[in-house]
């Protein structure tokens, strides 16, 4: 699939990795970018098609599907991040919140475009997961479970929507250099580069990006012995990623 051309839906459009794939998606000449976020006021990118679509709703992200029904390339990068640990006064509330966008949210948009992707040819799905699919972090437990979550639903969609000719992309960043990691001081990956690492996938392959150093250094620990994911700490284990 070519990025010139296609008829992209993004969500969480209206900052960060979201407004990035947009710009970057105009700039490759897609056809159409519906540009989806809760408030649709805030797109205000020249080009970009305006959404309404909140993705912890199913009567949303219904509306969405019946109202968009030419895309062939959904992109799932709408996430939020509230800091929490499991053992947090507030956890469960928040376990629920992150779950309802990073995982459910997805989900919702997954069946319901799944359709619409088959009856245009296959198309793409990306979904915009993370490094912490695979590592957990004391100050964000309940966002680490979310997004592995995502990363198992990313990977059930792969093989069980090959059949109809969909791809499907996992895309896993480590640190973007966006609002929600502000406070942390490590290195960044900017938003632009990620987006363009997604679109080589897309039209060449591979079906997941490793979108930066940290990434690429936390997946590969996984086979190590201990595995990384026993005994993470981000200071100790990604020092070394550049």
């Amino acid at each position: 699939m070519k990025i010139r051309d296609s008829i992209a839906f993004v969500t969480g459009a209206n900052r960060g990795l979201g407004l990035a794939f947009v710009q970057e998606l105009l700039a490759a000449g897609a056809r159409k970018v519906y540009a989806a976020a809760r408030d649709p006021k805030g797109i205000t990118l020249a080009g970009a098609t305006p959404a309404s679509l909140d993705v912890t709703k199913l009567e949303s992200v219904a509306g969405a599907a019946r109202a968009f029904t030419d895309v062939n390339l959904l992109i799932n990068n709408a996430a939020i991040c509230l800091w929490s640990g499991f053992l947090s006064p507030n956890a469960v509330d928040t376990a629920r919140a992150e779950m309802e966008t990073n995982y459910f949210g997805p989900l919702l948009l997954s069946r319901a475009f799944a359709p619409i992707l088959k009856q245009n040819g296959g198309g793409v799905m990306v979904n915009v997961l993370s490094f912490l699919s695979w590592v957990s972090i004391p100050d964000a437990g309940t966002y680490c479970a979310s997004k592995s979550a995502a990363w198992a639903l990313t990977n059930w969609l792969r093989t069980g929507l090959r059949q109809q000719g969909t791809r499907v992309i996992g895309v896993h960043p480590g640190l973007m250099d966006t609002e929600m990691v502000s406070q942390l001081i490590l290195p960044k990956v900017k938003p632009v580069d990620v987006v363009r690492q997604v679109f080589s996938a897309i039209e060449t392959g591979p079906d997941e990006v490793l979108a930066d150093a940290i990434a690429r250094q936390v997946k590969a620990g996984l086979s190590k012995k201990p595995g990384i994911y026993l005994n993470f700490n981000p200071e100790r284990d990604l020092a070394t990623a550049a």
